[in-house]
């Protein structure tokens, strides 16, 4: 008969273990607690681009998909992404979406998808903008899939975050580059 493990307390202060907020005493993954912090207005953008062969960029601008309104459908996926983030990953805390905006930009071979996410809470909304443009995008390459099985969900990043202690942070495209503009061979 095995031992059960033995169990620890994981209860520290603000910095977990060695600095790393998620993180407790033993190693273990904790949930920090904010339950101090003044709730404050915060948004965050993030983006993800779906590639394309060309006919279907085509399907899509008009309207043809046979499995509907690509448009419509990977909309609402996003939102509700937006909305069952913190049951997707177990660390991030439930907190109010007040505000979600899934957004769609045509480029050459690519769709960029762009999620804002808005709130008045504890914490940010920086995964809840991820998760909104990673099922947006989920949503599209699913409707898309059988026009193209070359489909590709790329780029998913954070654009930009306000509100909170760390203040208004934005990406720098100098340094981080985004999705390529047409799609890599598909051949």
């Amino acid at each position: 008969m095995t031992e059960s493990p033995t169990v620890q307390s994981t209860a520290l202060g603000a910095d977990g273990a060695d600095g790393f907020t998620h993180l407790a005493g033993d190693g273990s993954a904790r949930m920090v607690d904010v339950t101090a912090k003044t709730p404050t207005i915060r948004s965050a953008t993030a983006e993800a681009t779906v590639l394309v062969a060309p006919e279907v960029l085509e399907a899509l601008t008009g309207g043809t998909v046979p499995k509907g309104d690509v448009w419509a459908v990977a909309r609402i996926a996003g939102i509700q992404g937006a909305k069952k983030c913190a049951e997707l990953l177990p660390l991030a805390h439930v907190i109010g979406v007040h505000g979600a905006t899934v957004d769609f930009e045509v480029g050459e071979g690519r769709i960029r998808i762009v999620a804002t996410t808005r709130t008045a809470d504890r914490t940010g909304v920086e995964m809840e903008a991820l998760t909104a443009a990673s099922v947006a995008g989920l949503a599209m390459v699913d409707m898309v899939k059988g026009l193209d099985r070359a489909v590709e969900l790329t780029g998913v990043r954070l654009l930009e975050k306000t509100g909170g202690r760390s203040g208004t942070w934005r990406r720098d495209n100098a340094e981080h580059p985004a999705a390529p503009e047409a799609p890599v061979d598909r051949g």
